[in-house]
Parts: structure tokens; C-alpha cells; sequence
């Protein structure tokens, strides 16, 4: 189609503004006249970017291509008359929508516009099987005051991410967060931030600052040995919307994440989750927290060994890593609260971090770890046959359960 999102915006933009001085007659009338200067299409695409039915607008198009039909056509409904819309009568509607949708939900998860998977036709015949008769152009029509659309493919994948089961497993995730948050147990999703150079180099985008006086920095991105990386591993309690960061000046390895955990518990989750029994940790398959690590599971039985804790841990699949909450309901936000700014020092880093506010009400606690955390540690086959962990049926190798060796002795 020639014309861009622009013109399809300024459509909408005129039908918005024109419509409350409009009688229906006048708006059909209207839409009829931007669909005929579209041309071929134009129908369908007033029809989407307004919500009015085809049926209107074409009716609209026989009118100005007959005036003196026009009128004698039938009297004009009054404002407000006709049949009212399902979302009116039955608002439930929507959230049945969004439950439908909720697992299969795709997209970059960063951005506001979300999209899915399933096609109108199948959620209005699913909509259908819970009692609610509406077509699938009802169905679009929501979608779109909900804030979904429909949009092409776009290279963003980080891997082979084609996995047969992998939204099996999103809807296993969803189900389990859902469980653990019903019993008012801790859910939390983790993973390490991108490692950060410390020193006067330039971090993408943009702040003010006076005209013509940018904030000078190294042309060269060359590690300064005395100041080093610093890896932020972050912990997000999502049923709280609270962050915690670790931000440490070592390797990262599983006994840092693990350790960073075990921070964020006692200083922050036992506070909220004082009778906490249980701890649900969703984090990516790869990097230190990934499901192949020994050390990883290793590190956890410690932990769920201090804690008395049970943790339930599930992995997203592979190439999956952007879906993980953490990455847009934290470091997202860090990420643009530190934009444009010289990450100069630890301290700089810290403060930056612990500022990162939103509007939806997360607040972030950081703070620095200046443990040592040696890699190739090796785990032996027997170290591994001492874990307390019982694997899921389904894909075991992504979801399992670590138990407290005590409490595990006790179950047998």
C-alpha cells in the first residue's frame, strides 16, 4: 500500500476530532470520502485504523456515488441508538479475552504495543465456548482497544528459539507464577545485566544539556584495569514490583548469582515473605543461572539448605531470554534512567541503579558485592547425586524442585 502509518494515523486523527459533530449519516459520509481517496483497499484499511464496519463504509461509498439515493434513505438513529456493543453489555468480555491470550502473548516485551499468536477467528470461537457470542471482527476490534495489533515478522531472535514446546512452557511458567502468587509465596525472576565498562565512556543516548556543550568522553572503549566491569545481576520480585541488584566487581559465576539471591532474601524478600516456605525463581536457560550449570543447582541446595526454603526454579527456552520479566520491568528502566551518562565510577553505578523509578510504582535497591567468585569450579557426578532435587515430568530438564535436605529426609 502506498500511503505510510502517517496518512493512517491522520485518518484516525480526522475521524476522532470530526466525529462528536457528526450525525451518523455524516460520519459514514466521511469515512466513505477517505476510503475513495485511498483508493483500492481503502475500505478495509478506514475500517481498520476506526473501527466501523466495512458494511457502513461501503455503504457510505454507494451514497456519494448516488446522491439522490442518499436522500431517501431511511431516518438517522439518534445518538446512542442502535444495538449497544458486547464490551457494554457483558465488560467481563475483555478480561476473558486477555486470559485467553495471556500465556500465548509474544512480541518484544519492552515495547507497549503487544501482539499474538492466536488469530481472531480462534479467540471468538473460544470466547464463544465460554458463553459469549461475538464475531471475529468484534474480537480484532478489542484487540486493538487493548492494545494489540497484528504485525509482521522482524529479526529480533537471539538464537534458535523455534522449540517445539516453547509456548507449552510459557503456559507452565504462567500457571506456576499463578500458584505460587495465590499462596502469597516469593516469585522472583533473575539474570545479569550486560557487564558495564566503569570510567568516562560514552553510554548510548541522550540527556540535556547546554547547547553545543555535550559531555566529553573517551573515544577509545578500552577496560581501565584498576577500575574494571561491574555485573549487575538483578533479582525482581514480580508479584511486588520490587527490584533488588548485586552489583559485582568479580567473575559471574553461579555462586555470585546464587549469592545474589540469597541477598536479596535477606534483605529484602524476608521482609515481605516472612513466612516463606516456598521460593519460585524463573531466570533464562543459558549464562550463570542456566538449567545445564552444575553449579548452579549446587549453589541452590546451600541455599535452600540455610533458608529451609523449597525452590521451584523454571527456565525459559532457549532464545527466549527477552521474555524473562526482568528484562523490560527492571533493566529496561535502568537502562533509560542511565542514558546518556558516564558510568564513572562504582558509586556513580549504584546511585544510578537505586534512583530507577516508574510510574507503575517500582522501586530498586542496589548494592556492591565485592566477593571473589573463581570460575571452572568443577562438580563431580557424585556432588550432583547428593542434591535433594525432584525433576517435572514435563521437561525435567527445565523445571525442577530443590529441597532442603532436612525436609528431604524427613519426606522419605
Amino acid at each position: 500500500m502506498w500511503y505510510t502509518c502517517i496518512m493512517k494515523n491522520q485518518i484516525k486523527a480526522r475521524f476522532e476530532l470530526l466525529s462528536p459533530f457528526m450525525d451518523e449519516k455524516m460520519r459514514r459520509l466521511h469515512l466513505a470520502a477517505e476510503a475513495k481517496s485511498i483508493g483500492y483497499g481503502g475500505v478495509t484499511e478506514v475500517s481498520e485504523v476506526t473501527g466501523v464496519s466495512r458494511t457502513t463504509i461501503t455503504l457510505g461509498c454507494e451514497e456519494l456515488m448516488n446522491p439522490a439515493a442518499s436522500q431517501n434513505q431511511a431516518r438517522i438513529r439518534r445518538e446512542g441508538g442502535g444495538r449497544k456493543k458486547i464490551v457494554e453489555k457483558r465488560p467481563e468480555i475483555e478480561k476473558e479475552l486477555e486470559l485467553l491470550i495471556e500465556p500465548y502473548t509474544r512480541g518484544d516485551p519492552e515495547s507497549p504495543l503487544k501482539w499474538t499468536s492466536k488469530s481472531t477467528r480462534k479467540l471468538a470461537e473460544a470466547l464463544g465456548g465460554k458463553g459469549f457470542k461475538v464475531s471475529h471482527v468484534t474480537v480484532s476490534e478489542m484487540l486493538s482497544s487493548m492494545g494489540y495489533s497484528l504485525q509482521a515478522n522482524r529479526k529480533t531472535l537471539e538464537g534458535s528459539s523455534n522449540h517445539p514446546d516453547r509456548n507449552e512452557q510459557f503456559e507452565y511458567i504462567n500457571e506456576k507464577v499463578k500458584a505460587f502468587q495465590a499462596d502469597k509465596q516469593p516469585v522472583i525472576s533473575v539474570d545479569t545485566k550486560k557487564k558495564e565498562l566503569v570510567g568516562n565512556f560514552k553510554n548510548n543516548g541522550k540527556e540535556y544539556c547546554p547547547k553545543g556543550n555535550p559531555e566529553e568522553v573517551f573515544v577509545h572503549d578500552f577496560e581501565i584495569l584498576e577500575l574494571g566491569k561491574a555485573n549487575p545481576y538483578g533479582v525482581y520480585d514480580i508479584s511486588e514490583n520490587v527490584g533488588w541488584v548485586n552489583l559485582g566487581i568479580d567473575n559471574d559465576t553461579s555462586q555470585f548469582a546464587v549469592e545474589s539471591i540469597r541477598r536479596w532474601f535477606m534483605t529484602m524478600g524476608k521482609e515481605v515473605y516472612p513466612e516463606a516456605k516456598n521460593l519460585f525463581i524463573t531466570a533464562d536457560g543459558g549464562g550463570s543461572n542456566g538449567y545445564r550449570v552444575r553449579l548452579w543447582k549446587i549453589e541452590l541446595q546451600k541455599l535452600a539448605d540455610e533458608t529451609g526454603m523449597t525452590i521451584t526454579v523454571a527456565h525459559f527456552p532457549p532464545g527466549t531470554s527477552k521474555w524473562n520479566k526482568i528484562e523490560h520491568r527492571l533493566f529496561s528502566y535502568i537502562t533509560q534512567n542511565w542514558r546518556g551518562k558516564p558510568l564513572v565510577s562504582i558509586e556513580v553505578i549504584v546511585n544510578l541503579i537505586a534512583s530507577t523509578t516508574t510510574k507503575n510504582g517500582l522501586r530498586v535497591e542496589c548494592s556492591v558485592d565485592e566477593g571473589k567468585y573463581p570460575k571452572s569450579i568443577k562438580i563431580t557426578d557424585e556432588e550432583m547425586g547428593l542434591l535433594s532435587i525432584v525433576r517435572s515430568d514435563f521437561h525435567g530438564e527445565w523445571n525442577y524442585t530443590i529441597y532442603p535436605k532436612v525436609i528431604a529426609h524427613v519426606n522419605t
